[in-house]
């Protein structure tokens, strides 16, 4: 059988790559350390055993990471698993230096060390993501993804297709689909070619030069007939993945535990409650007071501005429904004439949403400074005297209104038992471009499977959904 190129032919490369930016930036902070600690000496004689250090050092960090799994396919391109390797790798090196130093009886100076060691990360973590920028980029464009044989019922196949597409720095790109023998008649699914039934998964991915094999969750596909097809993949080097009906909402919650010889998946509980929710909590307060006092001198400007187009006041005020169905009452800034929400029924018949959310992109009630602040989320600042008053978190659902609660259906009613949110997974993902079932998605996901971890990543990334100001009117 002909087989079709590899689509990972761009991952040598990539870990090539990495290879060299961890090796040039260990160098540089060696180096680095060898200049603070001996500004003064560089060409004393004691300063050579340091400058031999320095230029082993780096290929002794290239191995660790390399052992701790900082190379490895699966943890390249998205997701934290990357750059929590290697910080691993670092503690684990800076262990093994002073572990080192001991042994052999070499007084190190800890000037050298306290510069280099954490330099040497730091440097590394921060070419890795600029590296991982990169290749977003280039997936952007359609270079360097990976071919995925999607195994599975239309409808689920469909919706992965879909989410590939959207989310394409993920670097998947679905290339055929294998279905169940009922409707393997059918040509494509989403513009992707059928390629037989489940039987046929093997010799459709070395057809197509797949690299991942994706079994989506389906009856057909049980552990006889799932180590039947990874004995197959097995001979071409394809990988193959799993995708379980609990990893939507509680992915990070399942372990495996052997019970009578049976993997079993393990689901925890989601910690609504306890001392992770203060740690949040407290989190959450510091880090609002300290930004409201750092950005109390742009508050004012926006202040001035919003007051300066036709009057009326700078700050508008909302109720909105939190933590248990409470009623609140949220803080903006001012982005629509006064008197807005009076005109809100006369333009219902105009709403671009598909679900209880009321939207528009060119909504005439917006001023042109409204605008503005909207479209880089400005207008949400006045929300962190929410998060003080212990009101809202920084990270968490979109605040409902009380109408849209009232339209809420059992499964939606589980966004309230947390507190809302100033940005979230909604926030990071679209805005206002997503449909009301995957914000609904969205919310869910981060309500049961948040952490403090997660809250961070979404601060990071919201601060690149703003600038872009994709989603936002």
């Amino acid at each position: 059988m002909n087989t079709g190129p590899r689509a990972d032919a761009w991952l040598r490369p990539y870990v090539l790559g990495l290879v060299g930016l961890d090796l040039a930036g260990a160098l540089t902070a060696t180096l680095a350390g060898t200049a603070v600690r001996f500004h003064g000496s560089l060409a004393a004689a004691t300063t050579a055993p340091y400058l031999v250090i320095s230029l082993i050092l780096p290929l002794v960090w290239v191995v660790f990471v390399c052992l701790g799994g900082g190379y490895e396919r699966r943890f390249l391109g998205v997701g934290t698993e990357e750059y929590r390797r290697v910080a691993v790798a670092g503690a684990v090196l800076a262990a093994t230096v002073a572990v080192g130093a001991y042994a052999v009886k070499f007084d190190l100076a800890r000037g050298y060390v306290l510069v280099a060691l954490p330099l040497i990360v730091l440097l590394s973590l921060g070419l890795r993501y600029a590296r991982r920028k990169a290749l977003h980029r280039r997936r952007r464009s359609g270079a360097c993804m990976s071919g995925v044989v999607v195994v599975g019922y239309g409808v689920a196949a469909s919706d992965l297709i879909r989410r590939f597409r959207d989310e394409i720095y993920h670097g998947m790109r679905v290339v055929g689909v294998c279905l169940p023998e009922h409707e393997a008649h059918t040509a494509e699914i989403e513009g992707v070619p059928v390629l037989g039934s489940f039987t046929d998964a093997a010799d459709a991915a070395a057809l197509v030069g797949a690299d991942t094999v994706a079994v989506l969750a389906c009856p057909e596909m049980d552990g006889v007939e799932l180590r039947r097809l990874a004995w197959q993949l097995e001979k071409t080097g394809t990988d193959l993945t799993v995708a379980s009906a609990l990893m939507e909402v509680a992915g990070p919650r399942t372990t495996i535990r052997p019970v009578a010889g049976l993997p079993l998946l393990h689901v925890e509980h989601p910690e609504l409650v306890g001392a992770r929710r203060l740690v949040k909590g407290a989190f959450d307060r510091c880090a609002a007071a300290l930004a409201l006092v750092l950005l109390s001198p742009l508050f004012l400007v926006l202040c001035l501005l919003i007051r300066s187009e036709g009057g009326g006041p700078a700050f508008f005020r909302q109720t909105r429904v939190g933590r248990g169905g409470a009623e609140f009452t949220v803080y903006k800034f001012r982005t629509m004439v006064v008197g807005a929400e009076t005109l809100k029924s006369l333009l219902q018949p105009r709403n671009e949403h598909d679900g209880v959310l009321f939207k528009m992109r060119r909504d005439p009630r917006v001023t042109p400074v409204g605008a503005w602040l909207r479209r880089y989320s400005l207008d949400e600042l006045p929300q962190l005297i929410n998060v003080v008053r212990g009101e809202m978190s920084l990270v968490g659902p979109r605040p409902p209104l009380p109408e849209e609660v009232a339209q809420y259906g059992h499964d939606v009613r589980r966004r309230l038992v947390v507190k809302p949110g100033m940005t979230g997974l909604w926030q990071v993902s679209g805005r206002s471009d997503l449909s009301w079932e995957e914000s609904v998605r969205l919310d869910l996901r981060y309500v049961e499977n948040w952490s403090l971890t997660l809250d961070i990543q979404i601060l990071w990334k919201t601060w690149s959904a703003v600038i872009r100001g994709a989603g936002a009117y």
